[in-house]
């Protein structure tokens, strides 16, 4: 463990030696370490061949039309081209040489994503518009591409054929993590493209070791089988993508680590849209996936890349991340003196960045051991800028126990004006917990943010820390729609007939646990809220198979077998659960109008999402605009929202059902107050106006003499559960 941490201090120490091998300022820092690591091995070993194994990366050419021919020439393999940024795969040991390319203005990566979901904490249960009540009935997603990008896909499931079992709905599958047996011309893993082929492979190489995305894609479209447990877009196609995530790295070969960045996941968000570009739909994807954000810049081709992948019919969903129920921002305001911050982490390593007003204030590291063993170390942005390429490295024993500093000063990627520094700690021993380490922000006069990178924050005073600038990446992405988690249902009964209680909010409340804005750049985050505790969804019969004992087994509300395969209905928590329920949503409003753009389905949140606190203006940091009307959203999509008269709500206590040209309205309490039926077409024109006493609680209105099309209708009852609207579509 040891040589290892110095190996890794080595390299960043290497990266000044090396100024003239490689063009520095043009890489991300992960790049930058992958060339200086390459460097200085074969320095150490003469004659030694230079690193062939493979990274995806973008890279961002002065001229797109010979961007191609340029990265084959310099050995490398280009995989798509969005205008003047490519993704390539790139040999390691060509990375030096590529940034020295007068073409190459810059080359950009960074590793794996982290999943949204907090496994933590047993959940079920799950709000109205998960259990499939008060849909629109008009309206289910039908000719519409969801796609789910995530890991642990049961491709058996029953949740993803039609209700009646007669349509198999996943239409494309690529998984990441395939082996070679399989055969593929993609980059990595392979792809299965008809019902037989997915059908056969029966699930992705990781659905043994994890359920997520079995559990995501069924929030997002699956039909419910038999069950309440309805998706929001039962009637739409699915395609997938199963990438490789930091919980399923046990199954990638050493060999080809690099192959998995931010890059290759976009490449999956392509893959999907090109899908649903080549069977002409409109499509909504869901990422359940983020990373924290930082002031380095790895995410600036990233943004811009998925940028040109969105615009109209094609949107992308991201979770907000589960960061809301830590600190992770603290600020000294520029009129107290000192602030002082105790560091934790879960493991032997934390880091974190802070920027001031100005550069004039001091971080001060103390290290406490056992029997009062202590040291202390201070820094300031001066002082580091001023050093080889502007990075620290120290070593220090505190009692035995050994503690590895780097500290790098770099402009703000977002305010080339100010300054940041990055302080990564290395230990032998848990931060925290075995060893003590807190820092000391001095400086009056000067405000001062501190970043939480890994680990957790516990300030002195905690007025001075919140969870702000906690939304991960690519949720924070301007273009992305991020999501955070509200709560309905606080308690549940397990399959096992135990009852769990939990509480993280009711009424669409914001979940404590939801991230909070804003954005490194100060915009706002996330975008909207949707129900993301206690989630009742599919889960992998493959993975109930291999780990019957698993502790989130315990969350399962139901067992069921199903062609000779057991499977399970299971409840979990997080932004991970919330992003498909907004993506299943946003599929809904494809259906009605395919070409909304990213920014048109921003307009239409920012007009009818509900907000649970009215005392706040919106949209905040923490909960957007609000939580997603699904059905509110429909009428502002077909422009019958100012429709004087018409509800944006569906009545609770009406059920509306169209045999042929009759629909019937039923109350499920009636009496002898008259009850009014309208019918409204799309155009806001009022064709049908009925009034009278319900004979059995029921009322037929004939349709055969109108067009066939959706009509909006409305019921005004003698009280709230029988006032309200729904859509109709008559066909």
């Amino acid at each position: 463990m040891r040589r290892w941490m110095m190996a890794c201090l080595a390299l960043l120490a290497a990266l000044g030696a090396a100024a003239q091998y490689a063009d520095y300022s043009k890489m991300s820092p992960m790049v930058r370490q992958l060339a200086v690591g390459n460097r200085t091995a074969m320095r150490r070993a003469p004659g030694a061949l230079p690193d062939s194994r493979p990274l995806c990366a973008f890279v961002q050419v002065a001229d797109e039309d010979r961007g191609e021919e340029m990265l084959k020439a310099q050995g490398c393999r280009p995989l798509a081209q969005l205008g003047d940024i490519f993704i390539a795969s790139i040999p390691v040991g060509r990375l030096a040489a590529l940034s020295l390319h007068p073409q190459v203005t810059r080359i950009e990566a960074r590793q794996r994503h982290s999943l949204h979901m907090d496994t933590t904490v047993v959940l079920l249960g799950g709000s109205r518009v998960h259990l499939g009540d008060g849909l629109p009935q008009a309206f289910t997603g039908s000719g519409v591409v969801v796609g789910v990008e995530d890991i642990g896909f049961d491709l058996t499931h029953p949740n993803f054929y039609d209700r009646s079992l007669s349509e198999y709905r996943i239409k494309r599958l690529w998984d990441f993590l395939a082996v070679a047996e399989h055969g593929s011309d993609l980059y990595v893993g392979a792809d299965f493209t008809d019902e037989a082929a997915l059908k056969a492979y029966g699930r992705t190489r990781d659905a043994t070791i994890i359920s997520h995305g079995t559990h995501t894609a069924g929030t997002a479209a699956g039909s419910g089988y038999d069950t309440p447990y309805v998706g929001m877009a039962p009637g739409s196609d699915l395609c997938l993508v199963s990438n490789a995530v930091s919980e399923d790295a046990v199954l990638i070969d050493s060999a080809d680590t690099y192959k998995f960045t931010y890059s290759t996941d976009v490449l999956g968000f392509k893959y999907i849209f090109d899908y649903a570009d080549a069977v002409g739909k409109p499509c909504v994807v869901s990422f359940s996936e983020g990373s924290a954000m930082d002031f380095r810049g790895d995410d600036v081709l990233y943004y811009e890349a998925i940028g040109r992948l969105l615009g109209p019919g094609h949107i992308l969903v991201a979770s907000a991340g589960n960061d809301g129920l830590q600190v992770t921002h603290v600020c000294k305001p520029a009129a107290v003196e000192q602030t002082s911050v105790a560091l934790s982490a879960d493991g032997i390593a934390t880091y974190f960045a802070v920027k001031g007003s100005s550069d004039d204030y001091s971080i001060l590291l103390h290290f406490k051991g056992p029997e009062g063993a202590s040291a202390t170390r201070a820094l300031s942005v001066p002082d580091v800028y001023a050093l080889a390429d502007s990075v620290y490295t120290d070593t220090l024993d505190v009692a035995g126990v050994p503690y590895y500093i780097t500290a790098s000063a770099y402009p703000n990627c977002f305010n080339e004006r100010q300054n940041v520094i990055e302080v990564v700690l290395m230990s032998s021993q848990r931060i925290g917990a075995e060893q003590k380490v807190s820092v000391d922000i001095v400086g009056e006069g000067c405000l001062v943010e501190l970043f939480r990178g890994i680990g957790y924050l516990v300030p002195s005073d905690p007025q001075f820390g919140d969870c702000a600038y906690s939304v991960h990446s690519p949720s924070s992405a301007p273009s992305v729609i991020s999501v955070g988690a509200t709560g309905y249902r606080t308690g549940f009964t397990n399959y096992q007939g135990l009852p769990v209680t939990f509480n993280m909010g009711t009424d669409g409340q914001r979940s404590g646990y939801s991230s909070a804005g804003p954005s490194f750049d100060g915009r706002v985050k996330p975008d909207v809220m949707a129900p993301g505790t206690n989630i009742i969804s599919s889960y992998s019969s493959y993975y109930l198979e291999a780990r019957p004992d698993a502790s989130d087994i315990n969350s399962d509300v139901e067992h069921f077998d199903f062609q000779g395969r057991t499977y399970a209905w299971n409840a979990n928590s997080g932004t991970s659960m919330s992003t498909p329920v907004v993506a299943g949503t946003i599929a809904l409003w494809l259906q009605a109008n395919p070409r909304l753009s990213p920014s048109d389905v921003m307009d239409v949140i920012a007009a009818t999402s509900r907000r649970h606190d009215a005392s706040m203006s919106y949209p905040n940091n923490l909960y957007g605009y609000g939580e997603i009307d699904a059905y509110a959203g429909l009428l502002h999509v077909l422009n019958m929202s100012g429709i004087e008269g018409l509800s944006t709500r569906q009545p609770a206590a009406v059920k509306f059902a169209l045999q042929g040209p009759v629909l019937t309205v039923r109350m499920d309490s009636h009496g002898d107050s008259p009850v009014a039926v309208r019918l409204y077409a799309t155009s806001g024109t009022l064709v049908r106006q009925l009034q009278a006493v319900p004979h059995g609680g029921a009322l037929a209105v004939s349709l055969h003499d109108l067009p066939h099309g959706v009509y909006a209708v409305q019921v005004d009852g003698h009280d709230a559960a029988t006032t309200g609207s729904t859509l109709i579509r008559w066909q």
